[in-house]
This record gives C-alpha cells, structure tokens and sequence, in this order.
C-alpha cells in the first residue's frame, strides 16, 4: 500500500511539472490575447463572426506558445493539423461534465463552467504535450 501512494505521488510530481504551470500560465495569456481579439473585431464585424474567428485564431496561438514556451519543440505541419483535436476533446469532455455537474449534480450554472475548466485542464494538457512532443512526450 505505501508503494503504491509513493507510485501516484511520483507520477502525480511528473504530470504536474514546470511545463504544466508554464501550460497553465501560456494558457491564460491565450484566453486574453483571443478575447482582446474578440473586443478587436467586434467593431468590423458581427459577434458570431468575431468569436469565431478568434476562436480560431486563438487554437494557433495555442500551438505557438505551447510549441514555443511550453514544450519547446519544433514547429511542424502535421502536429500543427492535428492540434485542432485538442479543443474538439476538450469541449466534447467539456459538455459531457457540464450537464452532468448542472442536472446531476445540482452544480450552479455560474460556477459548473470554472470547474468544467479545472476539471479538462489535465486532459488538455496531457493531449497538447502528446501531439507536440510526440512520443518523447513522457
């Protein structure tokens, strides 16, 4: 039993490392540079076509400062392709918790999105580190 504990302690400690929190903190500059983007294209064009080009927007400036600042990898086509994956993952794990915090769990509808967030995040980050880092992603 206590070398188990110690096994999740260490693989926790390798999960949770300097480049999640740079992951962490790459992704809130991500969420303010697309949302100043957002505020940016609201005065050319309507809301759907401003969120939506800043969403997109925002998924390549993902994979740069993820490629760059977190992981440190090389730029590449492929991975560059398959990144999008990340976010389609993520919003579909995303949907799937927030139904089941808000009708099952009775979870406030202001405060279910927070911990939809918190909850993805691993997910997220495991699947970035994965296409960006490939099998040398641990």
């Amino acid at each position: 039993m206590i070398r188990q504990a110690i096994a999740r302690k260490l693989s926790l400690k390798k999960f949770i490392n300097k480049k999640f929190f740079r992951f962490v903190g790459m992704g809130a500059a991500n969420t303010l540079l697309s949302y100043g983007l957002y505020i940016s294209l609201l005065q050319l064009f309507s809301y759907q076509i401003a969120y939506s080009v800043s969403y997109l927007l925002g998924i390549l400036i993902s994979y740069y400062l993820n490629t760059v600042f977190v992981f440190k990898s090389t730029f590449s086509f492929s991975k560059a392709f398959k990144y999008p994956a990340v976010y389609v993952i993520q919003y579909l794990l995303g949907v799937m918790l927030l139904v089941l915090l808000v009708e099952l769990l009775n979870v406030s509808t202001y405060i279910a999105p927070l911990a939809v967030i918190i909850m993805t995040l691993p997910v997220t980050y495991y699947l970035s580190r994965k296409i960006i880092e490939g099998s040398n992603g641990g």
